[in-house]
């Protein structure tokens, strides 16, 4: 049972944080007095400077470079690029004060124009002048310089991903063989040297941290570390708990929130652990620069072994089965237990390793065994989990336990695992330890922005459905405060809901496309995704046959998004409104033409088609191409425009050129009528635009029902009329308004033709309700002895001369 002494865990934890923190920012001057006491920049001195930055960072690029040497001057050239920009836009202002400046004196007399200046306006002017010939040099300047930067940085860009492709397509010998244990089997002196010497470092920095008066400390920091990593984590998850119980609305954001919380409770111990044990070792002046770096760079780790564990214990659930996010069975839950935590140990162990071989500075040999051991391991893990999946079922279904239904996205998941082992496992074995361990680290990049995108995604669904439920009080508050509907409400719910799930999938493929494992930290990718909401890497697109690839995944991608967010609009949006069924069909259906327009015009901008060069083929192909389209075009527009005007729409009884039904679909080139025995009509668009059209449904039109009959002519008229109208009265589907009324149609010999007329509230009821009224009216006149007039037939018989014909052709006497 929770206890209330438990909430005081957190923030004692926070105190404890935050005591170093406040020391020092008690020691920090204000920001307003660090920017009065920063000095002017001089541009006749910064330029040159920055121009010997870039010629030296473009001397390190020719040079034999590495990736993290790469990545560190592209970070210098972007950084460069921004204070070349920062510097030139300081300069605007004073050529603008030195325009206006001129602009008092004005321009220099003519010689003939007879007017005479003082010498001291003339020395002014050319001073000015001088001064903004020299400042526009200084922003052309800058200007250049900002230019052969960001060249220089996308030059970079593309050495990387050469080096990249160099890189996995190098073999670097088999793990069964002998050269790749060459480091365990032989001496590596130079390797031994610096890691003795690299030792010799970490163990005077323990050695600094427990001196006399850092001693306490120390164990301080350790003794804090050990409290968050137990204590701290264990209470925690027992106050969100709590929280989620007793604080938190009912309904599945309970479970969401706590799954959320529990990831976040266990990323945020693992990282302050981490922390604090940083702290206690590395706080002194004293500590050499490559144990500081090598530290900060385990710190960074920290945070994804954090998320790989806290994600796993959220994902499992094994504490509180009842409250597991995805539909696992306890069984397959708990024999995947192991896995999150001993992943993440496998990622801290042998990151630390390549960490360690990065600062000591090792041979070849021995990071690519490091880097073929790691691989190893991950992809004998990521097998172990596929593997264990299966046998957890096929016993459960041998003890007569039925497993849980598994969708086809997670069978995809897990055969995709599967098959990325397996692949890991081959490139060992043939010899490409680098793509090994390139596809071990996106593996585990991938599991943790797919399992953070999962847990956010519902977090995000369920808290806005919560957010603005009636049963709860916040959606109780927003109607009282707004009064407002309640479905205005599930509508904001739902739209917000999809807004979420919108930007997460855009930080999802930014994350995917612009980083790796262990390559780019969280702060790394909020600014990407700052950079990108600003509109960088946007400016221009260079595009290139190459990018077919990528053309197909946009075309592929944005059809599933399309077709999403139709059937979002169409399911569960639009409903929600007020229009009507044919306003919902036009609206979606517009909304996909648009769509798949520009889906279409992106994809061919991706694959790098420029119109430009394929003029003279346009022009050649303009003639066949107008002639062949000109039909499909005139139903495009003529879609367009009952989509937009709406003279029918989607459930509209029309007629059109004999043919009488009901509009199921409007279509970009022709239109569906559905008649009355089932079947469908297909109807170009254009015929609704070029021809007389009858829509019976518009503006909600009555049904009027017409009845013709004809009675003899010793009938009572009066009678009759009675009757009839009595017929019409009585049936419920006859409206009230307007009366039903009984005409004097014609009055001929066969009889008295009498026109009985009421009105139904639709077209689509004629046929129903005459039917019912003859049948009433029928059995009303046999009732009353009233028959109706009987056809009168002539029939003329000739006997005499077919008797004479019938002798003639008798020969017998």
């Amino acid at each position: 049972m929770f206890k209330f002494r438990h909430l005081f865990t957190p923030f004692l934890l926070l105190l404890v944080l935050l005591a170093p923190t406040l020391s020092v920012a008690a020691d920090t001057p204000p920001n307003d007095q660090a920017e009065d006491a920063a000095p002017k920049v001089n541009a006749s001195v910064e330029l040159p400077k920055m121009q010997k930055i870039l010629d030296k960072i473009k001397g390190q690029v020719s040079g034999d470079t590495n990736e993290s040497q790469l990545n560190q001057l592209n970070e210098m050239a972007l950084e460069l690029s921004g204070n070349a920009e920062t510097l030139g836009q300081a300069l605007v202002p004073q050529r603008q004060q030195l325009d206006a400046q001129l602009a008092v004196l004005g321009p220099a007399p003519k010689a003939d124009s007879g007017v005479k200046e003082t010498p001291e306006v003339t020395r002014k002017r050319a001073a000015l002048e001088s001064q903004k010939a020299k400042l526009d040099d200084q922003i052309k300047q800058a200007d250049g310089i900002k230019n052969g930067a960001l060249v220089l940085s996308s030059q970079i860009v593309n050495l990387r991903r050469d080096q990249l492709k160099s890189q996995l397509a190098l073999n670097s010998g088999s793990i069964l063989g002998p050269r790749f244990w060459a480091p365990v089997m032989s001496s590596q002196d130079l390797d031994g040297e610096k890691i003795s010497d690299f030792i010799a470092e970490l163990q005077d920095t323990a050695a600094l941290s427990w001196e006399s008066g850092w001693r306490f400390g120390t164990i301080a920091w350790l003794f804090a570390a050990m409290l968050v990593m137990t204590l701290g984590r264990r209470y925690s998850e027992e106050f969100f708990a709590w929280v989620s119980i007793h604080k938190m609305p009912e309904g599945r954001l309970r479970r969401s929130f706590l799954a959320a919380t529990t990831a976040l409770t266990t990323l945020a111990a693992v990282v302050l652990t981490f922390n604090f044990i940083a702290l206690a070792f590395t706080r002194r002046d004293e500590v050499s620069g490559d144990v500081q770096d090598f530290v900060e760079r385990l710190v960074q780790l920290s945070v994804y072994c954090g998320l790989i564990a806290g994600l796993g214990r959220a994902f499992l659930s094994t504490r509180r089965p009842s409250w597991r996010l995805p539909a696992i069975s306890n069984e397959v839950a708990q024999a995947l237990k192991p896995f999150p935590p001993f992943t993440a140990a496998l990622v801290f162990v042998f990151q630390t390793v390549e960490a360690f071989n990065y600062s000591v500075g090792t041979s070849l040999n021995t990071t690519i065994f490091a880097n073929g051991l790691t691989a190893l391991l991950i992809g004998s893990t990521g097998l172990a989990i596929g593997m264990r999946i299966n046998r957890v079922r096929r016993r459960m279904v041998q003890e007569g336990h039925q497993p849980e239904a598994r969708s086809t996205l997670v069978g995809l998941v897990q055969l995709a695992l599967m098959l990325t082992a397996l692949g890991i496992l081959v490139s060992l074995i043939i010899g490409y330890v680098t793509l090994a361990r390139f596809l071990s680290y996106e593996v585990i990049w991938c599991g943790i922005l797919f399992g953070s995108f999962y847990f956010l995604s519902h977090l995000v669904n369920d808290g806005c459905e919560s957010l603005f439920s009636t049963s709860n009080a916040t959606g109780k508050r927003l109607q009282t405060t707004l009064n407002i509907d309640e479905r205005y409400l599930q509508q904001a719910a739902t739209l917000l809901s999809a807004l979420g799930k919108t930007l997460l999938i855009a930080i999802l493929a930014l994350a995917l496309l612009n980083g790796t494992f262990a390559s780019s930290t969280p702060i790394e990718l909020i600014q990407k995704v700052i950079e990108f909401w600003g509109g960088k890497g946007l400016e221009s697109l260079n595009i290139v046959p190459a990018h077919m690839v990528n053309a197909i995944l946009c075309l592929v991608v944005g059809i599933y998004v399309l077709r999403s967010v139709r059937r979002w609009l169409d399911k569960d949006f639009l409903p929600k409104t007020t229009m009507d069924v044919g306003m919902r069909v036009s609206l979606v259906t517009l909304f996909s033409n648009i769509g798949y327009v520009l889906i279409i015009l992106l994809t061919l901008s991706i694959m790098g088609l420029q119109w430009n060069k394929l003029a003279w083929i346009v022009s050649a192909l303009s003639v066949g191409i107008g002639f062949g389209l000109q039909e499909i075009v005139k139903n495009f527009i003529s879609g367009l425009i009952l989509l937009t005007e709406r003279p029918v729409k989607v459930g509209d009884l029309v007629s059109i050129s004999g043919i009488e039904g009901d509009i199921r679909r409007i279509n970009v080139r022709a239109t569906e009528i559905q008649l009355g025995d089932k079947s469908t009509v297909i109807v170009p668009n254009s015929q609704f635009i070029s021809q007389n059209v009858r829509n019976a449904t518009m503006g909600n039109a009555q049904g009027v029902v017409t009845i013709l009959l004809t009675f003899p002519l010793d009938i009572d008229p009066v009678r009759v009329r009675e009757i009839l109208l009595e017929v019409y009265q009585e049936n419920e589907r006859i409206l009230e308004t307007p009366e039903p009324s009984v005409s004097f149609k014609d009055l001929t010999p066969a009889g008295i033709v009498l026109s009985v007329t009421g009105n139904v509230a639709g077209q689509r009821q004629i046929s129903g309700a005459k039917s019912d009224l003859l049948f009433d009216i029928l059995t009303r006149l046999r009732k009353e002895g009233i028959m109706l007039s009987t056809p009168q037939t002539m029939i003329i018989e000739r006997r005499a001369m077919a008797a004479a014909q019938d002798q003639q052709s008798d020969p017998l006497p």
